[in-house]
């Protein structure tokens, strides 16, 4: 029977699983906009596409599932693409369909025409242009199929306005097979060997996790393995909450602000086992004297990123959960593990002594101003940490990462490969549209947060509980702090001389606003929020507007030459 291209591609979407859209309607998606009216389908409507894609890509972080975006053509369609960059810089799972004025018109810079198969190419992992209603289901299937296998990614499909009203009796295929693209999900068994071989021989071995390790949900097969043979272990900034934040052999996070004894375990390490990173700049600092005493194993199902910014000794191609769970295979009985755990009291004493040397500190006056890390610690304690937390971009992301611990994966969703700005808010909403019963706190500063504030609608719309922590300190704060320390405090554009009452703006939309100005308000507040169930809360906390993140790696220095507080 033959059907419209736009119930066609709604059937699509509900074969492959889809229950949530993040949209915004326009001309040239008016066909699926009709269908979507009776359409068994939760479509979240939002106030700015940018919005709908980080909403989407938090969705995706928090649930595991394939974040979904329906936008119109021209201006819907390039408003996304701030959002799909963050999601492809930090591999995270999405299909964005977009609007396209009618085939005929393509070329001809009819209304609302761009070209957005060629401006999305650089940051999506593959993109489609569809030509005709018959291979709409196809194009469909392996959009999903791409976005969600191997290193995921988002994936772009353009549809003209023509193929959504065309009539065809099409069927949507229930396999595809793409020769070009065969992602390789076993490790090597003698690289496996190879890699046993040199942790069993280490003396100090350090395990550096990032966000790999959360995609392939394989945060079990991580915490078996570091136990079993008791190693020292760090994570990522994308990898925080993949080996539980409580465990005494986390060291916390490495890197540019990651901790001392991060930092100096993995300078001092004899073998370094990466296991889903892709050993960033922020994490690395100057790469000739990034761990210049280890033997290098590199786990990643992306054989791309093996080698590609430090030189590893024993790359495996593979995912992490099958390649980890043959590590712990290969680890030898308990007598081997016995001596292996003995041979490494030295470096545990080693390890010990960098935690109690510099440990994540600030000082908090009882009558001075609030500090931000303050405000974390007691978001910590009112949740027990069992929450999932999001953050903009800057020292209120950072400050979340050091203070807040993350006993589970997907409790941490953060920008860390484009850093943008404005991230934060949506992706709490993709969040709790997850996850309607779980807490779901996004914290930010006062800069980041005016650049998707109109999202507040959305939230009041569907009566998420979103708590928003707004570290306020009226100025870019991270910006400032670079100026700081290596501009001679030449503030250059980096104080907001003029902000909005953050209490007012939220009761203007319909949420709950709070503020703390003083320490002994900043639980009260807190307290507050928490009991609030049917609306978002944004709770302002007035705070130094001069304290900074420390420790800090400057740019271009190695990780053991760091500034401390």
């Amino acid at each position: 029977m033959k059907k419209i291209g736009a119930q066609i591609f709604i059937d699509c979407l509900l074969k492959e699983g889809v229950d949530t859209i993040f949209g915004f309607p326009g001309g040239a998606v008016l066909p699926i906009y009709d269908v979507l009216y009776d359409a068994p389908l939760n479509h979240i409507l939002v106030r700015h596409e940018q919005g709908a894609v980080h909403m989407a890509d938090g969705y995706a972080r928090a649930s595991g599932k394939p974040g979904v975006v329906v936008v119109t053509s021209g201006p819907g369609a390039t408003n996304t693409v701030t959002g799909i960059a963050t999601a492809y810089m930090d591999s995270i799972p999405m299909v964005v369909f977009t609007g396209q004025v009618p085939t005929a018109l393509i070329g001809n810079d009819a209304f609302q025409e761009a070209d957005i198969v060629g401006i999305t190419r650089p940051c999506t992992k593959h993109n489609y242009l569809v030509k005709s209603l018959e291979e709409l289901p196809r194009i469909v299937k392996e959009a999903f199929y791409i976005a969600t296998t191997g290193r995921p990614g988002p994936v772009l499909v353009d549809i003209p306005k023509d193929v959504l009203m065309a009539f065809a009796d099409v069927k949507h295929p229930e396999k595809i097979t793409l020769e070009s693209y065969q992602p390789n999900y076993k490790g090597h068994p003698g690289q496996i060997k190879k890699a046993i071989d040199m942790i069993m021989a280490s003396k100090r071995p350090v395990v550096y996790a990032g966000g790999g390790v959360i995609l392939s949900n394989a945060s079990d097969e991580l915490q078996t393995f570091i136990t079993k043979l008791g190693i020292p272990t760090t994570t990522t900034l994308m990898g925080l909450g993949a080996f539980p934040g409580t465990h005494p052999l986390f060291m916390g996070m490495l890197g540019m602000h990651g901790t001392y004894c991060a930092n100096m375990a993995v300078t001092n390490t004899d073998c370094l086992i990466a296991i889903g990173a892709r050993f960033d700049d922020r994490v690395t600092g100057k790469i000739d004297e990034f761990a210049p005493f280890a033997g290098i194993i590199h786990v990643d199902i992306d054989p791309t990123s093996i080698s590609k910014n430090v030189k590893v000794d024993i790359p495996i191609v593979g995912d992490v959960k099958n390649v980890l769970k043959e590590l712990i295979k290969g680890i030898p009985g308990p007598k081997g593990v016995k001596e292996f755990k003995k041979n490494l009291e030295e470096w545990h004493a080693q390890v010990t002594g960098w935690e109690n040397t510099h440990k994540l500190s600030y000082k908090q006056d009882p009558k001075g101003k609030i500090k931000p890390q303050y405000v974390i610690e007691k978001l910590y304690e009112a949740t027990k940490g069992d929450a999932i937390v999001t953050t903009e971009v800057g020292q209120n992301q950072m400050w979340a990462a050091q203070f807040f611990k993350y006993d589970k994966a997907r409790t941490f969703l953060t920008s860390g490969g484009l850093g943008t700005m404005g991230f934060g808010f949506p992706a709490a909403i993709g969040a709790q549209i997850a996850f309607p019963n779980k807490t779901v706190i996004g914290i930010a500063g006062d800069g980041s947060l005016q650049m998707n504030i109109q999202e507040l609608a959305t939230a009041v719309q569907y009566k998420l509980p979103i708590k928003i922590a707004i570290l306020n300190n009226m100025v870019l704060g991270m910006v400032r702090q670079w100026q700081e320390f290596f501009y001679d405090k030449r503030y250059s554009h980096t104080c907001i001389s003029v902000a909005p009452d953050f209490v007012k703006l939220a009761e203007a939309y319909g949420a709950v606003g709070l503020r703390a100005k003083t320490i002994e308000e900043v639980e009260k507040v807190i307290k507050e929020a928490m009991s609030i169930k049917d609306r978002p809360v944004l709770m302002d906390f007035k705070v130094d507007q001069f304290e900074d993140v420390y420790p800090m790696v400057p740019t271009g220095q190695p990780l053991n030459k760091m500034l401390l507080v």
